[in-house]
C-alpha cells in the first residue's frame, strides 16, 4: 500500500511557484512543454506535473531546466523566492 504524504501549504506553495517560473521561462523562449521536455531529456508530462505544482523538482533537474532556458539556476530559484514573498505579504497572518 502506497503511503500519502501530506504536504504543507508554504511546500505547496514552493512547487506552484516553481510551476509559474518555468511556464513563464518557457513561454518567453517560446517552446512547447514538449519541446522543452525534448531539450532537457525529460518527458512532456513531467514538464506539465512541474508547470502544474505537482512535482517536485531536484536540484539537478532546475539545473537542466535552467541550461535549455538559458537562465542561471540561481534565477530561478530568485524568481521562486520573489513569488513566494509577494504572496506571502498578501495572505493575513
Amino acid at each position: 500500500m502506497e503511503k500519502s504524504i501530506t504536504r504543507s501549504p508554504k511546500e505547496k506553495s514552493v512547487e506552484k511557484s516553481f510551476g509559474q517560473v518555468l511556464r513563464q521561462l518557457r513561454e518567453e523562449h517560446g517552446l512547447s512543454q514538449e519541446e522543452l521536455g525534448l531539450e532537457s531529456g525529460y518527458h512532456r508530462t513531467y514538464i506539465s506535473l512541474l508547470e502544474r505544482g505537482q512535482k517536485n523538482p531536484s536540484l539537478q533537474t532546475i539545473f537542466q531546466l535552467a541550461k535549455v532556458l538559458n537562465v542561471e539556476p540561481s534565477e530561478i530559484v530568485e524568481r521562486v523566492q520573489t513569488i513566494i514573498d509577494t504572496r506571502s505579504k498578501r495572505i493575513p497572518k
